[in-house]
């Protein structure tokens, strides 16, 4: 039998042949919605939404982490039996107000012309010529590009 998986510890993905009667060791992991505290310089603080547990996380083990602001909501995925923390991941999008960036040039944008923007979290997006400071603007968590205006 041809297979295709992914490590979750790792994220790479690997094609494997197993035989037929083969028995393969049984992996159950879980979902759980934590809310982010506070940082504490490579380690973040989470609260377990069902047990109120405080729970530390590595920084590098949460997708989209440069996005992430106070009380946001990731999902973190663990190891059922040992309880490992395998990693975690931000929502795909998330909204976030633009604390800095250079004015746009008007009558610009025949070219679909970007300009660098800082945003409340400190991390850096590329955003339309139109898009001045204070505004709120929605960004994908997984490349951190501009997604569009919020509402």
């Amino acid at each position: 039998m041809r297979t295709t998986l992914k490590d979750v510890v790792s994220g790479n993905v690997l094609e494997r042949r197993f035989n037929i009667g083969e028995a393969l060791e049984d992996v159950r992991v879980e979902r759980r919605p934590y809310q982010f505290s506070y940082a504490e310089g490579d380690s973040l603080h989470f609260l377990n939404q069902e047990t109120w547990d405080d729970v530390v996380i590595a920084r590098d083990l949460i997708t989209g982490v440069n996005f992430m602001k106070e009380s946001d909501i990731v999902d973190v995925v663990s190891d059922a039996d040992t309880e490992t923390i395998l990693y975690a991941e931000m929502p795909v999008k998330t909204v976030l107000k633009v604390t800095y960036t250079e004015p746009g040039e008007k009558g610009n944008t025949a070219t679909n012309a970007t300009k660098p923007a800082t945003v409340e979290t400190g991390a850096t997006v590329r955003v339309p010529l139109f898009i001045n400071e204070g505004e709120l603007i929605e960004v994908d968590t997984r490349d951190g590009s501009y997604v569009n205006r919020a509402k």
